[in-house]
């Protein structure tokens, strides 16, 4: 798995604390802008995300490069509506001379299972391209495709969404491969925005676990692991 962050708004954190500061000023944006000094941008930030005005957070944006994922996982990412995204077409991008699956740590360690998975890897492989070779279209012989596939994807997500999207992919409980993903996303985006992401993770790190009675029990474990995330 390769986790980049390509781009990013400019100074991200100085303009949070700029839209937030002009809902609550009467003076011209210009003004505001000169009068914002870096050793005001912290305080203020920690203020209105304490105060919930997290709207704010919309007008900073971060755009990540993600390879080597699975399509089991970005089947769940693109269930975070806001969102853009730009995916490896399989329809336009064949498989036919190289084909990649992502296999899952508990299949890898077990010598069987890692055979069984090799095998069918192997054999839908060779469906694939003999389908492709009788001249069926790519579009259609994906038909057969895993959703092992190994696949790339190009996320753009605002602040605020990011913030929601880690309380719930960095969670314990999430499904270990965009829980990997989203854990090296937020240490990108922390050492470019840390006062923004100061508390961010999974919901149980600066609240009560929201899993309830499917708590993982690692509270205590959890939030000392986000704290000293870098």
């Amino acid at each position: 798995m390769n986790v980049t962050l390509i781009e990013h708004t400019p100074n991200p954190e100085r303009t949070v604390a700029l839209a937030a500061r002009l809902c609550y000023s009467p003076t011209s944006i210009d003004n505001l802008r000169e009068k914002l000094a870096e050793s005001d941008i912290e305080s203020f930030l920690d203020k209105i995300m304490s105060l919930g005005h997290h709207s704010v957070l919309e007008h900073a944006s971060f755009t990540f490069g993600i390879e080597g994922i699975s399509r089991v996982t970005t089947h769940q990412m693109v269930r975070h509506r806001i969102a853009s995204f730009s995916q490896q077409s399989q329809r336009y991008v064949s498989h036919k001379d190289e084909f990649t699956s992502i296999m899952p740590d508990t299949i890898a360690e077990n010598s069987e299972a890692r055979q069984i998975f090799a095998f069918m890897s192997e054999t839908v492989h060779k469906a694939y391209a003999q389908l492709v070779e009788m001249g069926i279209p790519p579009e259609d012989a994906r038909y057969i495709l895993p959703n092992a596939t190994e696949t790339k994807i190009i996320m753009t997500m605002n602040a605020r969404e990011l913030l929601h999207f880690f309380e719930l992919r960095c969670c314990q409980r999430a499904q270990w491969e965009i829980r990997e993903m989203s854990i090296e996303m937020l240490r990108l985006v922390k050492s470019i925005a840390p006062v923004i992401f100061r508390q961010a993770g999974p919901g149980c790190v600066s609240d009560p676990c929201p899993e309830g009675k499917f708590c993982c029990g690692q509270t205590t474990e959890v939030r000392e692991f986000y704290k000293v995330l870098k």
